[in-house]
């Protein structure tokens, strides 16, 4: 009963109350004292709970909905995600300044420094190649067409990532995160999931290299041209740019591989692989 005071409240209950009353004496003259103590007593009792759940209340929903769907608890949970891979990123960063003061002196200092520019621990600058992966437009109804294909899946994004390091990449994001040895693309639903953060299109990968030969590897390379088969077709989006100076951040997640298969060969669009 939002916005009625607690008076309002008790006057209607009491109007409610004569008017059930009267009608009980018509319909009941020859029930039992009892029984008609009984009603009344009830209906008293339900009255008083309405009073006191709008006192209660004031004006607010009593029933607050509860946000229990799938997509808010993967929201929470990607954010949960982030903070730790931040604080893992701190941590990190302590322990290599840490590494960094005893090997000053020694001669492995620079072979660890090698090492870890090329599994992606530091950030890197130079000229690279953009690449903008995104659905087809929701206007777009193709007759006979699974919905699914109208989409950018995980293989269309590790098609684009096989091609640019085939084209001699030196280092490479998508979505702004830094891909390494054990980066993995997954689709989830509507969604692609990055060192478990989930993003929506559009997909940008970035990498750095020699800008000729990562366009020459992105139009040579097969999987890719049968993406762009869709994206004459239906709509999809397919966009490629060099540019001259970017800088790519250094991995902040986790370097363990929680397990790994021999390498079978990658599902393309359109077959029945990979999805």
């Amino acid at each position: 009963m939002p916005g009625r005071t607690t008076a309002d409240a008790w006057r209607a209950v009491v109007s409610v109350l004569r008017r059930a009353r009267a009608a009980q004496r018509r319909r009941d003259r020859d029930r039992s004292p009892l029984a008609r103590t009984l009603t009344a007593a009830v209906c008293g009792l339900a009255g008083l709970m309405v009073i006191i759940s709008a006192t209660h209340a004031q004006g607010t929903d009593l029933r607050p909905a509860r946000n229990t769907d799938l997509v808010s608890l993967v929201q929470s949970q990607s954010r949960h995600n982030a903070e730790l891979t931040r604080q893992l990123g701190i941590l990190r960063q302590e322990v290599d300044a840490l590494a960094a003061r005893g090997n000053e002196q020694s001669a492995v200092g620079p072979e660890i420094s090698r090492q870890g520019e090329r599994v992606g621990l530091t950030e890197v600058v130079g000229p690279a190649v953009k690449v903008t992966l995104d659905d087809a437009p929701s206007s777009v109804a193709a007759n006979g067409i699974e919905p699914d294909l109208l989409v950018v899946h995980q293989q269309d994004i590790q098609a684009v990532v096989n091609a640019l390091w085939s084209g001699g990449a030196e280092a490479m994001t998508i979505q702004g995160q830094r891909v390494i040895s054990t980066t993995a693309v997954k689709c989830v639903g509507n969604t692609v999931v990055l060192h478990g953060i989930p993003y929506s299109p559009p997909y940008d990968v970035v990498a750095i290299g020699d800008q000729a030969r990562l366009h020459d590897a992105l139009a040579t390379s097969e999987p890719i041209q049968i993406y762009q088969q869709y994206v004459e077709s239906y709509g999809l989006v397919f966009r490629e740019k060099s540019l001259p100076r970017v800088r790519l951040p250094a991995h902040e997640g986790s370097l363990n591989l929680v397990h790994a298969a021999p390498y079978t060969g990658f599902g393309v669009r359109g077959d029945s692989g990979v999805r």
